[in-house]
């Protein structure tokens, strides 16, 4: 459950930091940012790489067409203070972009394979949606993806900021993906660690490690595993120790794997989408989990827990 050292840790910022130097001196109006695990130091070691986005400024991409129907539907727009109203009419009042946005963002994906393909001896174009290379000094790997803002409704109501969400440039299908919140889950994780003075932390990795040190093939992503943690209420755990986390991490996957109407309920720590409701698949490999974790558990009663 113990985070990676420090220094671990710093070694996959400085790479993406390198790659960030190389590319802010070829790209122009975008900005970086970086999202996965290692922002919210729920990486484990082995599994530390990071994923910079690179995010054109040129344009951004608003729901123009649900804030329409907010303000165009006399019911739902009751539901919201006049400030967030003429928030939502001055979105809708800006002046759109002109130019190409897809043309943009294909240049910024072929711009960076050049740019990173001269400088990285290991330098994988090939996946549609980013770029790997591997830093041979730091020994880390850094995954470059290509993006553009995108504000909803409560991005535009929250002034934006962590709220923005992201669409990701696929370059095989020359088109953005559905938008992604990775800010607000950072945002959310770390101000719950802070709460749990780092225990909702502590159950991710460990979950992770089981899951990295199983000899199945489990399919749950940091996002999936994230969100299983977040739903544990803080009242269970905030004052536990170490050992007395892991019956809380058994019984909370027990429960999803049992109770049909726990397991539709558990959502994406952004708030926006169902983990398992829609999703059979990803409830058996949870299974798979619970089946390694049975064991660590009732050791761990037999020898610590019960005496």
């Amino acid at each position: 459950m113990k985070g990676v050292e420090p220094e671990y840790t710093q070694k996959s910022k400085d790479a993406g930091e390198r790659v960030k130097e190389h590319l802010s001196k070829e790209l122009s109006q975008v900005s970086f940012k970086y999202q996965g695990s290692v922002m919210t130091n729920t990486h484990i070691k082995a599994y530390s790489d990071i994923d910079l986005l690179t995010i054109s400024e040129k344009f951004y991409q608003a729901d123009n067409y649900e804030i329409r129907q907010i303000l165009e539907n006399s019911d739902r727009r009751a539901k919201y203070y006049s400030l967030s109203i003429n928030k939502m009419e001055k979105e809708l009042n800006a002046s759109s972009y002109q130019g190409n946005s897809l043309d943009d963002l294909r240049y910024n994906r072929t711009k960076s394979e050049e740019v990173l393909s001269e400088v990285y001896s290991i330098c994988d174009t090939s996946k549609p949606k980013s770029i790997k290379i591997e830093n041979l000094s730091l020994k880390r790997e850094v995954d470059i993806v290509i993006a553009n803002w995108y504000d909803d409704v409560k991005s535009v109501i929250n002034d934006k900021g962590e709220y923005r969400g992201i669409q990701i440039y696929n370059k095989e299908k020359h088109q953005r993906e559905n938008a992604d919140f990775p800010f607000l889950s950072i945002m959310r994780i770390n101000e719950r660690g802070n709460e749990t003075t780092g225990r909702v932390k502590k159950m991710i990795r460990f979950i992770k490690n089981i899951k990295a040190l199983s000899d199945h093939e489990i399919k749950l992503s940091s996002f999936d595993i994230n969100a299983v943690c977040y739903d544990i209420g803080i009242e269970k755990y905030k004052s536990l120790s170490f050992y007395q986390l892991v019956p809380v991490i058994y019984n909370q996957l027990k429960s999803i794997c049992e109770n049909k109407t726990h397991s539709d309920n558990i959502v994406s720590v952004d708030g926006r989408e169902y983990i398992f409701r829609y999703n059979s698949e990803k409830l058996k490999n949870l299974k798979l989990v619970l089946n390694e974790l049975q064991s660590i558990y009732l050791d761990l009663y037999t020898n610590i827990l019960s005496k």
